[in-house]
């Protein structure tokens, strides 16, 4: 079974960091992988995207203190949050497209990504 699993969530103070963890364990080639966030009433965003090659695009709202980077031999992205803030406070979710056709482009979106994980909390509160 072909799964997407994240870890590294948990609760901070504003200012503080996390890194999250995304591990793809299905056998096709990952053509690029993504960080999603839905906080509550929310519509789901992306958050960072990167293509197989490293090319990466970010969201306005965490250029510069979000990182996503990846170990392509083990299917693996991690997103690295520095400076958070209260708004970044959301499910974090791994999405995945693999062994497709595609077009590279700076969109964050939900459409094109063909596996999603089960999401991991994100929190930060003083």
């Amino acid at each position: 079974e072909v799964q997407v699993m994240e870890s590294g969530g948990g609760l901070v103070q504003p200012g503080e960091s996390l890194k999250l963890s995304c591990v793809f364990t299905g056998s096709k080639t990952t053509n690029y992988m993504a960080w999603f966030r839905q906080a509550p009433g929310k519509e789901r965003e992306g958050v960072a995207k990167i293509y197989f090659d490293g090319e990466s695009y970010y969201d306005d709202s965490v250029e510069g203190r979000f990182t996503i980077s990846q170990v392509r031999p083990n299917k693996t992205v991690y997103l690295q949050m520095n400076n958070l803030k209260v708004e970044d406070s959301a499910v974090y979710y791994c999405a995945v497209a693999a062994g497709r056709m595609y077009v590279k482009n700076s969109k964050i979106k939900h459409e094109g990504f063909d596996y999603w994980g089960q999401g991991t909390q994100v929190t930060v509160s003083s």
